[in-house]
């Protein structure tokens, strides 16, 4: 890979993420290329020279979600082998993840992020489904190792294990983060890991 093109790569995340940092600010409604283009500490035209339009740093802003959620499945797989400490700092860091960025919630929970366009909202899913693909992976180790019962459906825990954030996270944004999502999440945790201990 050249210097040039690995320059531009990096620049692009830059944007990417502070588009993120925008909409965590003002919000899918308040976004806008000349708000990002100062966010970024650039003219705007430097923006266009790296993104179309609009749409294409908003595609960017979901793969830089995607990048971050499989990121930390990476992360953590490699800190320890035990799934069961897997999960539960995923589970932390995903809490970091809403909580140190208040755009997830709003990109994950507005409809001004599809913007009518199918494409996106299938896109979303698919972010969303790979996700719990990988924790699915996780808990079949698991059940593997004979931490986490057999008979239990590896897709579903998957999915009950983003209900222990979900709600929480809707709560901690409704209410400007006075909600407490850290220890909500723990109390969850320690439940839900009890729930699939054989």
């Amino acid at each position: 890979m050249s210097i040039k093109k690995f320059a531009t790569e990096i620049r692009r995340e830059q944007i990417a993420q502070a588009a993120v940092e925008l909409i965590a600010s003002q919000g899918m409604k308040g976004f806008n290329m000349a708000g990002l283009a100062h966010q970024v500490g650039v003219a705007p035209s430097a923006i266009y020279h790296h993104f179309k339009n609009k749409e294409e740093v908003i595609d960017a802003v979901l793969d830089h979600l995607q990048n971050r959620l499989l990121g930390n499945v990476r992360s953590v797989l490699a800190r320890t082998p035990h799934p069961l400490d897997q999960l539960q700092q995923l589970l932390e860091a995903h809490v970091e993840l809403v909580v140190g960025h208040n755009a997830m919630p709003r990109i994950l929970f507005s409809e001004d992020i599809y913007g009518g366009k199918s494409e996106r909202r299938s896109r979303l899913k698919d972010i969303i489904m790979r996700y719990i693909s990988e924790l699915a992976s996780i808990f079949r180790q698991g059940q593997h190792l004979r931490v986490i019962r057999p008979e239990l459906d590896p897709e579903a825990l998957a999915v009950m294990f983003l209900g222990l954030l979900q709600p929480t996270a809707i709560l901690w944004h409704l209410s400007d983060g006075e909600f407490d999502a850290q220890k909500q999440v723990e109390k969850g945790w320690s439940i839900f890991s009890e729930a699939i201990r054989p």
